[in-house]
């Protein structure tokens, strides 16, 4: 970690750790044509093709055997297929080989897209004379990433190739995995730009350019996002969700008013690439003449902060999730803590394969999905929530937060893609008014 870069502050919990929100303002980054778009993940793609091979060896199979339909897809094909291939086309097979023997120096992998008998001829043919002892599909009840082979495809390629060949297909979930997760360095440079993108929404999301107290409705915030991710030309993986915490009472509506704490959960999607963010924001009592957040809510964000250091020191690859999870919630016990972590990988899907650490519904053990490695060259989800009371509304309050990270080979580490949030965004509504103001005079 480069500390000269950032400045060391003492949180609220006791414990030093570098202040990583961003110093300058997020912008709606630039970003290529569709053309130019086609081109960087194709070039992405052949170079992440290129590990398979090295992948098959780790997992110890000879060939990897991946048979679909249009509108019935392996879910390991969208990792895969072409930017310009928006589902398979009739009967599309994969058959991923080590490069020995007779399809020494062919392409890899090999793909047939018929839909006539001729694919299963030329198909068993090419086994005849490989003669792998070992064919993966992607088949398992734990694994969804390594799960794709259809049932009725199944039927079908067990009718086609008989007994010989498929007494030698085998299950390896983690293949699929690893594949789908690992990440390429070329990628982050547009997943930076990406992530940027996302803070420079929120942080005019939760403003008054967007807000005005008393008037807009959460509703209209989370389609807010929608429209803006429309007009910078992204999508995105998730309907944009947006709550108010409101002081000893529940919302009895969802107008934003002031004294708001806000909270929002979105993410983006570009270039098959996802991002996943929570940030709070506050509605400033401009009325009363507030000015600042309530010290206890910026305590309860900075405790989230320590937090978010603790999961990340933990998470070294090799462990499994449900070590780091342990780890890090004696940790929380030993800095008395409270709050939950539950995070996941995140890339090709906003939901990405790997180990997850802790899930909302799983605090403290996630069975089989838990229990695998976390992988270096990936890209993580760090979302947690620390609790906190706040003596200014006489009440416990959950912040949550959540900030993706990439794998860094440099610091051996776990670094923040853009930043993560160590301020409120704020809504200052004598900005409206004096909006107001200069408009009725124009």
């Amino acid at each position: 970690m480069r500390l000269s870069h950032f400045t060391l502050v003492l949180g609220a919990v006791g414990q030093v750790s570098a202040q990583f929100h961003p110093r300058k303002p997020a912008t709606y980054p630039s970003l290529p044509s569709l053309r130019e778009q086609a081109y960087i993940q194709d070039k992405w793609t052949a170079k992440r093709l290129d590990h398979v091979p090295e992948l098959m060896k780790v997992y110890g199979v000879d060939a990897w055997l991946m048979s679909q339909r249009e509108h019935a897809e392996d879910t390991v094909f969208w990792s895969i297929k072409p930017a310009t291939t928006f589902a398979a086309r009739r009967r599309t097979v994969y058959l991923f080989h080590n490069s020995s023997g007779s399809l020494s120096g062919k392409t890899n992998p090999l793909v047939w897209v018929d839909n006539t008998p001729k694919v299963w001829t030329d198909l068993r043919n090419v086994l005849e004379l490989y003669n792998p002892l070992t064919i993966a599909l992607n088949i398992d009840p734990d694994f969804a990433f390594a799960d794709g082979m259809h049932a009725g495809e199944l039927e079908r390629l067990s009718e086609q190739l008989g007994e010989r060949w498929m007494s030698r297909m085998v299950r390896r979930p983690l293949l699929a995995t690893e594949l789908v997760a690992r990440r390429i360095p070329e990628q982050l440079e547009y997943y930076k730009k990406l992530q940027e993108m996302a803070w420079a929404m929120v942080s005019e999301a939760f403003s008054e350019r967007t807000i005005i107290p008393g008037i807009t409705t959460t509703d209209d915030v989370a389609w807010w996002f929608r429209d803006q991710m429309q007009a910078h030309n992204v999508s995105t993986w998730n309907m944009p969700r947006v709550s108010i915490y409101r002081q000893s009472k529940l919302p009895i509506s969802n107008t934003i008013e002031e004294g708001d704490l806000l909270h929002t959960d979105f993410g983006i999607t570009f270039l098959g690439l996802n991002t996943d963010t929570q940030h709070l924001g506050y509605v400033l009592r401009t009325s009363q003449g507030e000015r600042d957040v309530p010290e206890g809510l910026k305590e309860g964000l900075t405790t989230s902060n320590r937090l978010q250091e603790i999961v990340r020191a933990k998470m070294q690859p090799g462990k499994t999730g449900n070590e780091v999870l342990q780890e890090c919630l004696h940790q929380m016990e030993a800095e008395k803590i409270q709050g939950q972590v539950y995070c996941h990988p995140i890339g090709d899907r906003g939901h990405a394969p790997g180990s997850l650490i802790g899930m909302t519904n799983l605090p403290h053990n996630v069975p089989v999905l838990g229990d695998i490695p976390i992988l270096p060259q990936t890209y993580y989800s760090v979302e947690l929530f620390a609790s906190l009371f706040v003596p200014e509304w006489n009440e416990t309050v959950d912040f949550l937060q959540e900030e993706n990270v990439y794998w860094s080979d440099e610091t051996r580490g776990w670094e923040w893609v853009w930043g993560r949030q160590e301020r409120f965004h704020l809504v200052r509504s004598e900005n409206i008014a004096a909006e107001r103001l200069r408009v009725q005079s124009i």
